[in-house]
């Protein structure tokens, strides 16, 4: 784990660390946490490494890298024995009364601990603290090293390179576990990409700490990281870069967004990374497409808006002009779309609004976890229509969800909402590549050909004609000879407005009746899936990001003689109700596992297949549920001591 004041560079020096691991053949899990404000609260990244894939984070800290005094203050008491804590040899004489930035809660419990233990209300009370609990302590005289650095590139300023005292932490944290210092080189270079003295001056940093270390700490400890030769291509990312990833290569050509936290990184990466390079054999029936482009590059135009409804009404704009439309948001500012979220239904526009969710109500906790919009974003605007609702559980699922989420958009003729929760968007986490082709399925589009045909023939065009399917073909605007209209009222085949009983009732059911539709066509693969060889005693239910912990519990817990079995859900609506039947065999013990207060998965469950969960396990403070806590909880479980209800609570 590695802290220090926000906009200092901790993710920054997070990622390096993670990405040296990877470039070494191993797998890395990043967890982001950070407060509202901009500058100088406390943020702190955890990273967690192992030569198998990993999933989550857990509650245990190996090495607490720091340059602050508050990293100390706030994270020590997480240090396993055995373990180290890498601090400013200047910073530890610190009164704890002098950070400013410490909660009253958080001072108090201090406080209380160190009397009861006879330790001074320093840095230093806490340090000792640690080493009497068996924890090493590694002093670093940063503000030294960071003099020789400007001393050797000639910068006399020392706070213009400040930020480097990052690296020398990470760097000092791989020497103390013996890791290839040009592992680590190379991990800078490709974190600050095109920055070369940037480079140069974070590498002389790097080894400026790893020879101090070196040097000065002989002995370290005994369990080096140690490198594993692979050849899989792997890939290591974040989470909302998952979904822009996806977006943009599933043929995405315009996003709007209005910055809100966490939802503005994952637009902001599709900004970075506007021009895609495109197979073109594999759009030979994507013509709109495929149309204008040279050599196979692709563009999508990202536009940030004067505020959220703006945005929702322009990527409807955008997919009645034709293009693959988005626009994504967090629960504040999806709470101000609903009413477009209404037009698109009504006007059977095809739409992704890709939703990241935090802390609510009103702004709650803005870059905290939660998943208390399940049943908004099923319900959200008023009136009935039909809508997709995904919501992806990992980074691999975030990139093909975003991606399908156009296709069944423009198939069905609906606004989709993708979920997402900020546990996933902001966490970091090696794979195997997994960007394989996206299949591309644009719908019924009705080509300029056809509509001169329909003309001669003197047979009118209807956008919203009555058909079989329920889904009518579509034109986009500027369709030369064409014509229909668009508004939010009810109306007829043409678009005329109309309150007539008989074709509202017409209308409703073929509006509706793609739901049906989705429901048959859309293969379960892609909507439910199951973990465990299905004869457990217990079956756990959940959804979102807490896929990678529990399943990372599973494999803790088998190694100890105990089976879980785990139905993850992917698609909410349409719900896959027979399917999910057929795997929980009603006999089973049910725990369903969601980060709200009220247990909204487990009432949606309720209300479309009559089912009661027996157990529920919940957290709501804002931090993700560990592989620690999932384990912990699920040991109840398996032994009969667990309460109907159990609420996870831990997190800093």
């Amino acid at each position: 784990m590695i802290g220090g004041p926000q906009g200092s560079g901790v993710d920054s020096s997070a990622n390096v660390f993670a990405r040296a691991c990877t470039l070494g053949g191993l797998f890395a899990f990043g967890k982001r946490e950070y407060y509202s404000n901009i500058m100088g609260m406390h943020s702190y990244f955890q990273v967690r490494v192992n030569s198998n894939q990993i999933r989550s984070h857990n509650d245990r800290v190996d090495i607490l890298t720091t340059f602050d005094t508050e990293t100390v203050v706030r994270h020590s008491h997480e240090v396993v024995k055995g373990g180290a804590i890498i601090y400013d040899k200047e910073l530890k004489d610190t009164n704890i009364s002098e950070i400013p930035t410490l909660e009253k809660e958080v001072s108090r419990d201090l406080k209380t601990k160190l009397n009861k233990t006879g330790m001074d209300y320093s840095v230093y009370g806490l340090l000792e603290n640690a080493k009497k609990s068996g924890v090493k302590l590694y002093p670093i005289p940063y503000s030294n090293l960071l003099k020789d650095v400007g001393d050797e590139i000639k910068e006399v300023k020392l706070s213009r390179i400040a930020r480097i005292v990052n690296v020398m932490a990470v760097s000092a944290s791989l020497s103390l576990l013996k890791f290839p210092e040009h592992l680590l080189h190379e991990s800078i270079s490709r974190i600050f990409g095109r920055k070369p003295k940037i480079i140069e001056t974070n590498i002389i940093a790097a080894k400026k700490a790893t020879k101090y270390v070196q040097d000065t700490f002989p002995s370290r400890p005994n369990s080096p990281l140690r490198v594993i030769k692979t050849k899989e291509p792997r890939i290591y990312l974040q989470g909302d870069q998952a979904v822009a990833m996806g977006k943009l290569l599933g043929g995405c050509r315009f996003q709007s967004y209005y910055p809100i936290t966490p939802a503005s990184d994952e637009s902001v990466y599709m900004e970075n990374h506007q021009l895609v390079k495109l197979d073109t054999d594999l759009l030979s029936e994507c013509h709109d497409i495929k149309k204008g482009m040279k050599k196979g590059i692709g563009s999508a135009l990202v536009m940030q808006a004067e505020d959220e409804i703006a945005a929702v009404n322009m990527a409807i704009g955008a997919g009645l002009a034709g293009a693959r439309a988005s626009t994504s948001t967090s629960g504040p500012g999806f709470s101000l779309m609903v009413e477009g979220l209404g037009w698109s239904g009504m006007n059977e526009v095809p739409l992704v609004v890709t939703l990241y969710q935090r802390g609510g109500p009103s702004t709650g906790l803005p870059t905290r976890t939660e998943q208390g919009d399940l049943q908004f974003a099923l319900h959200a605007s008023h009136g009935e229509f039909p809508r997709i609702v995904l919501a992806s559980g990992d980074h691999e699922e975030a990139y093909y969800d975003a991606a399908r989420a156009f296709n069944y958009a423009e198939k069905y003729q609906l606004p989709v909402i993708h979920l997402i929760d900020k546990a996933l968007a902001n966490s970091s986490a090696t794979f195997p590549l997994f960007a394989d082709r996206i299949h591309i399925d644009r719908g019924r589009i009705v080509s300029e050909k056809e509509i001169a045909k329909l003309n001669k023939e003197k047979v009118t065009y209807k956008r919203f004609s009555f058909t079989e399917a329920g889904v009518s073909p579509r034109v986009v605007l500027g369709t030369r000879g064409t014509t229909f209209w668009n508004t939010g009222d009810e109306h007829d085949e043409e678009g005329h407005i109309s309150e007539d009983p008989e074709n509202r009732t017409r209308m409703m059911e073929k509006r509706m009746g793609k739901m049906t539709l989705a429901s048959k066509e859309i293969p379960y693969e892609e909507r439910i899936s199951s973990y465990g060889t299905g004869r457990s005693k217990i079956c756990v239910i959940s959804w979102g990001s807490i896929k990678g912990a529990i399943l990372d519990a599973m494999e803790i817990l088998k190694g100890e003689g105990e089976d879980i079995d785990f139905i993850h859900i992917r698609m909410l609506k349409p719900f896959a109700s027979k399917h999910f039947l057929d795997l929980v065999n009603m006999k089973r013990t049910k725990v369903c596992i969601e980060m709200n207060y009220s247990g909204q998965l487990a009432s949606y469950l309720r209300s479309e297949c009559g089912i009661v969960m027996d157990h529920q396990i919940v957290k709501f403070n804002g931090r993700a549920m560990s592989c620690d806590e999932i384990v912990s909880s699920l040991k109840k479980l398996c032994k009969g001591t667990a309460p109907k209800r159990m609420v996870l609570t831990h997190g800093t």
